[in-house]
């Protein structure tokens, strides 16, 4: 697979500008911008879709809307964008588990590299292990040496096959050699649930929808999966701190385009996107959900992704993880 072809379009935006001032970068937008969800609502990804859905319509006065496109591994999501005109009015929301996809469904009738493009990073999210309080567990030391007591005895849960708490929890069992079973949920909010009713032992989770919890002492934290401490968890390790540096991954964000899409646009986007995380508002929305800004080239976006899709595949491909695509 040719991964630069992913950049194919983006990287134009670098050769000048009049060039490309064509009439329909001048006029755009001419219609509603839609922003295609491949998760349900009230998700990571959804939340972030709609502060930047928001900024951008008190930015630019842009009517921007925001789909829900869930199911079948994301990939709904991208044939929905990739059957629209390749006119920047449509935008797809990708977040971390999108770089599983080209190594869980190898047969899908697309190609995540080249039939879509990078346009701008939104954010940086993290992921936390946690456990319900009733494990007899206060570090991820104690979590491994608790799970090797009982091998085959306890499930880690996850939203689903390809997501960032399942490729964690993959990860987390060839770096330590504990033997759990995956349970995947279809509702994002029932894993999180049953995770605090006591019927899974532990998960690696967005840090978004569960600091609440954990501040209230309904799920304990014992890492953050980031490679820093995070100010809304301060208190709670990295995972390098607690002794397993290969395990730190973080929980980005960002915005693509289907390939094609002119450069033009592609700029005046990446350029309306990068103004709303620069204000207070979105700035100060991201910390309190623990995320910070993104921001930057379609290039460096592009660079990020690719670096995920080799490192999962590498996950995907030594943990055995098939999925009929």
């Amino acid at each position: 697979m040719d991964r630069r072809a992913f950049l194919t379009g983006a990287a134009a935006i670098g050769l000048g500008g009049s060039a490309f001032q064509s009439a329909s970068a001048q006029s755009f937008p001419s219609n509603t911008i839609r922003i295609v969800v491949p998760t349900s609502a009230s998700t990571p990804p959804d939340i972030l879709a709609r502060i930047i859905a928001t900024a951008l319509a008190d930015g630019e006065g842009w009517k921007v809307i925001v789909e829900n496109k869930p199911g079948a591994v994301m990939t709904l999501g991208i044939k929905d964008v990739l059957s629209q005109p390749a006119d920047g009015h449509t935008l797809f929301s990708v977040t971390a588990p999108i770089a599983a996809v080209p190594a869980l469904m190898p047969g899908a009738q697309f190609n995540l590299e080249t039939d879509l493009a990078p346009l701008v990073q939104i954010g940086t999210g993290y992921n936390v292990l946690v456990v319900n309080p009733s494990v007899p567990v206060h570090s991820v030391t104690e979590l491994i040496a608790y799970l090797k007591e009982n091998p085959g005895k306890h499930t880690f849960s996850s939203g689903g096959f390809g997501t960032p708490a399942h490729l964690l929890g993959e990860l987390f069992k060839l770096e330590t050699g504990v033997q759990t079973t995956h349970v995947p949920y279809v509702q994002f909010p029932q894993a999180i649930a049953d995770l605090i009713g006591g019927v899974n032992t532990y998960q690696f989770i967005a840090m978004m929808p569960v600091v609440q919890h954990i501040n209230t002492g309904k799920l304990r934290a014992l890492a953050v999966m980031g490679r820093k401490r995070v100010a809304a968890l301060k208190d709670v390790p990295t995972i390098a701190e607690a002794g397993y540096p290969k395990l730190a991954a973080e929980d980005w964000n960002g915005l693509m385009l289907k390939t094609g899409t002119p450069p033009a646009v592609t700029a005046q986007l990446n350029e309306a996107v990068n103004k709303a995380l620069e204000t207070v508002k979105v700035r100060d929305t991201l910390a309190k959900l623990g995320t910070d800004p993104g921001g930057g080239t379609p290039e460096a976006f592009g660079t990020l992704v690719r670096a995920e899709i080799a490192r999962w595949s590498k996950v995907i491909k030594d943990a055995g993880i098939k999925i009929n695509s």
